[in-house]
């Protein structure tokens, strides 16, 4: 299963204490790197989503955003009268020492910590929720990831189907190739008016044919290519797999390229490099 790091996803649920809703942004990262944004009341709560976050994705940047909207029963305020007494007895002691007049309004008075107070909430009930409100969140984020893997999938499946039409081909022009380069050889030292024995010339051929022999790079292409295929079926985190892939299968195309006998193999080594660029650059994005 092949699952992408960039995703967005959100989710929400309600109860009686109002409103909770999550947004998660994912994009690409080496490693699990997860950010919250929270209210002040939920942010004990971050240990535990760190937690649940960690058992589903294992890398990239992750932003998760919590909203909670109370319900409008919540929002109702009530006033601490005991506490403004003893403010109002406060401010009468304090005028008795500095003077008359009473410097307190009401809009200070209301502004005291403790004055206004909302309803009792039940903070653990809001916490399960904004947890199963994560919840959802998190398997709706996972399946952008897996839907958007499908089509990387998809598209480095495309590039591995190019890239073995090209080595077939190759395979396929060396023997001419080779024969080429041993008459481009011979005629050569005719015009130099060279005389070689025939056991003297094959010797030479032989070395030209194990110097310009590719058939290791091309066998190792193939075998690089098949392994690609089997690790996108893999149903683990692939993405660093993918990548060191994508290394080994550069390594073998610069090989080829360095070793080319004519134009069209060094064109084919130059195409292979392209499309190992193009799934390197996709791979970027697996997770």
């Amino acid at each position: 299963m092949v699952y992408s790091m960039t995703a967005f996803a959100r989710a929400g649920r309600e109860d009686e204490n109002g409103r909770f809703t999550w947004e998660i942004r994912s994009v690409n990262s080496r490693y699990l790197e997860p950010h919250f944004r929270l209210p002040d009341a939920f942010r004990d709560l971050e240990p535990a989503l760190r937690e649940q976050l960690k058992k589903q994705l294992s890398r990239g940047k992750v932003e998760c955003h919590l909203r909670f909207h109370p319900a409008l029963a919540d929002s109702q305020l009530q006033v601490n009268a005991a506490m403004v007494h003893q403010l109002n007895a406060a401010a009468d002691e304090v005028h008795a020492i500095i003077g008359p007049g009473n410097a307190m309004n009401v809009l200070e008075v209301l502004q005291w910590p403790g004055v206004l107070c909302s309803a009792e909430t039940d903070g653990k009930a809001m916490q399960q929720t904004a947890l199963a409100a994560f919840a959802d969140a998190l398997a709706a984020l996972k399946q952008t990831r897996q839907r958007e893997g499908d089509d990387l999938a998809a598209l480095i499946q495309q590039r591995l189907l190019r890239i073995s039409a090209i080595v077939a081909g190759v395979k396929q022009a060396m023997p001419a190739a080779l024969a080429a380069q041993r008459q481009q050889l011979s005629d050569r030292l005719k015009e130099l008016a060279v005389s070689l024995d025939a056991e003297r010339l094959e010797t030479e051929m032989v070395i030209l044919a194990q110097k310009a022999d590719v058939a290791e790079e091309l066998d190792r292409l193939d075998t690089h290519t098949g392994e690609v295929k089997r690790i996108l079926s893999m149903d683990e985190p692939i993405g660093r797999r993918l990548d060191f892939m994508m290394q080994e299968l550069n390594r073998e195309a610069n090989t080829l390229s360095s070793k080319s006998l004519t134009s069209a193999i060094t064109q084919a080594a130059v195409d292979l490099k392209v499309l190992i660029e193009q799934m390197r650059e996709q791979v970027q994005n697996i997770e």
